[in-house]
């Protein structure tokens, strides 16, 4: 996987459930066109209007296992009720091969797993500025139940554990200001990249 190792940067976004990685990870592919974000694969079934190839590749459980045993997936992940989604190392080359930076969204296990197995990753955790907050915004949300809810916070106390380990820390408590401090970090790493790359 030589490609896999290319000076530019691959960056992950992860964080705790609630925290608004995803909407930090909209504002920095609409304001850093350079960036691209990288398609997961998953074994679920796919819902009205999802694209194979845009919103996920959709893989069976043959293909997935497959995959798997020719170590094509640089991260995976099994849930308990059976489906697995992951990261196929294709992506990261085929990003590259547009000229452009593969961009990862993943929890905090994937994305250090990641940051294990390719040289220069970029982690940055996304988190809420208290787990009162976190709550507040998870039960705001209303797509859990209340013993869901419990779950994901006792989850977000042993992520945020794992944020030590992450490349920056960004406190989400202002959408506009935590994007921007995303952007920067964004904008300076792949500068830091491209001076590397010439020297």
């Amino acid at each position: 996987m030589a490609s896999s190792t290319a000076t530019k940067p691959v960056l992950v976004v992860t964080g705790t459930s609630g925290a608004g990685k995803g909407t930090l990870v909209q504002e920095l592919l609409r304001r850093v066109p350079e960036v691209a974000l990288a398609v997961s694969a998953t074994t679920r079934e796919r819902r009205p209007g999802e694209e194979d190839g845009v919103h996920y590749w959709f893989l069976s459980q043959e293909e997935f296992d497959r995959r798997f045993a020719a170590n094509e997936f640089l991260e995976h992940i099994a849930f308990p009720w059976g489906q697995r989604s992951g990261t196929l190392w294709s992506e990261l080359d085929r990003i590259r091969g547009e000229g452009r930076v593969p961009l990862l969204e993943l929890e905090p296990n994937g994305a250090l797993t990641v940051q294990r197995h390719v040289p220069g990753a970029v982690t940055i955790f996304v988190t809420a500025p208290s787990l009162e907050e976190l709550e507040r915004r998870l039960r705001e949300r209303a797509t859990e139940s209340a013993g869901e809810i419990e779950e994901r916070l006792q989850l977000a106390r042993e992520q945020l554990e794992q944020s030590r380990e992450c490349t920056y820390v960004i406190v989400n408590d202002d959408i506009g200001r935590a994007a921007k401090e995303l952007v920067s970090i964004v904008r300076r790493e792949l500068q830091e990249s491209t001076a590397t790359m010439r020297a």
